[in-house]
């Protein structure tokens, strides 16, 4: 190497030190103010959230601005057991954004418990992520060739995803239905087993599609299980020849306590239908009116409705239908009621801030105010609230 180049590669150098120097005296003088800034702002912008003018605030998860489900919510049936012996009341509830979302992150602290308007203390919190048994219901039969082919695929492809949403303690009936119903699994085959039935399935014959009889008939195989329970119904929404009525399906589900899922297929097969070219009966086939009356049998039972555009995922529609399902948050109370057990006693649930008394602020990452709708304004009969976990009267929603 050249004497030039040496001089050269030296400069270099120091020039690399002369960097380091100066980035670490910066460093050194900027320490001093960042340990004052820790000390005034405290270790973390949470703790100052929590010490601060928002003292008391819940924050969740920012989630979508409309609801994945079409149509109304039903109102679903609150849960109340009540102890004879402790006097102990366990109260299962949903606490919703006004889209359906459940709201998580509230305190023990935050609720407040009413029964005949008198508040009831020491009351404990949790909550429940509760295993299901569901009775899936299939369209699997219709008067035209190339719907059965779509609904074929159609159907597989949902019920299969519905299978990945199950746990091991989850349990699940499959039903399929054209002019007859079908039972093609049943609650005690394995998860291994239900799967291969969806790659089975094939191609459906040509009949009748009697979606009302069948569906009042899966109620009915639904009424004796015990647990936290629906049925899940993957369905056009059409009905050529059933022995029952409309509006009997609608009362069918009211007088039990089976909730009804449905993935409605009608936007899908009106949009395969369209893009086809199909003529004849499919072409006269009111689909929005076969949706809509889906929605309402969903509304009506205390489910919900999803319109998804097509099969190909529907892990979302599936956790949100889980989870509104699945979670509740319990509460637990020793009622201070100790007279007639045989009267009726109403029960309020409100959320507070335990700092202030006043109501509670619940916020999403964004800071946008959320409001929280509580399902749970209810009456129960101590002396017939005790038979079991889910005893209790009828569904009011408070807000």
């Amino acid at each position: 190497m050249s004497a030039c180049a040496q001089v050269k590669q030296a400069k270099v150098g120091e020039n690399k030190v002369l960097k380091l120097v100066v980035l670490l005296a910066l460093l050194l003088m900027a320490a001093p103010a960042a340990v004052q800034n820790l000390r005034a702002d405290g270790p973390s912008n949470n703790n100052q959230a929590a010490e601060g003018p928002n003292r008391g605030q819940i924050q969740i998860p920012t989630r979508r601005p409309t609801p994945l489900f079409e149509g109304k919510e039903g109102k679903q049936k609150t849960e109340i057991h009540f102890d004879p012996v402790t006097h102990m009341v366990t109260v299962k509830l949903l606490v919703q954004d006004p889209n359906g979302y459940f709201i998580p992150n509230i305190r023990r602290d935050n609720f407040v418990v009413y029964e005949n308007d008198i508040r009831q203390h020491n009351a404990t919190v949790e909550i429940e992520h509760a295993p299901v048994t569901l009775g899936l219901l299939m369209e699997f039969g219709g008067r035209a060739q190339a719907l059965s082919r779509l609904l074929g695929i159609e159907v597989a492809r949902a019920g299969r995803q519905l299978l990945d949403e199950l746990g091991r303690e989850d349990k699940v009936a499959i039903w399929k239905y054209g002019d007859k119903v079908e039972k093609v699994a049943d609650f005690s085959q394995g998860h291994e087993t239900l799967d291969r039935v969806f790659q089975d399935l094939g191609t459906p014959e040509f009949s009748e599609t009697n979606l009302y009889d069948a569906l009042i008939y899966v109620v009915e195989q639904m009424r004796p299980v015990e647990g936290r329970k629906a049925i899940v119904l993957i369905s056009s929404g059409v009905d050529t020849f059933s022995k029952a009525k409309y509006e009997e399906v609608l009362r069918a589900p009211r007088n039990s306590d089976t909730p009804i899922y449905v993935i409605s297929l009608a936007p899908v097969l009106r949009y395969l239908i369209e893009a086809h070219g199909a003529t004849g009966p499919l072409a006269r086939v009111d689909w929005s009116n076969a949706d809509r009356e889906l929605q309402e049998i969903a509304r009506t039972s205390g489910g919900r409705a999803y319109s998804p555009e097509n099969t190909v995922d529907l892990s979302s529609v599936y956790d949100d239908m889980m989870e509104n399902l699945r979670v509740r948050y319990v509460i637990a109370y020793r009622s201070s009621n100790e007279l007639d057990l045989s009267s009726p006693r109403t029960v309020r649930v409100e959320l507070v801030d335990s700092k202030t008394g006043g109501p509670l602020q619940i916020t999403d990452q964004r800071g946008r105010p959320i409001p929280a709708r509580i399902v749970v304004r209810d009456s129960y009969v101590p002396s017939t609230a005790s038979g079991g976990e889910g005893s209790g009267g009828s569904t009011r929603s408070s807000k």
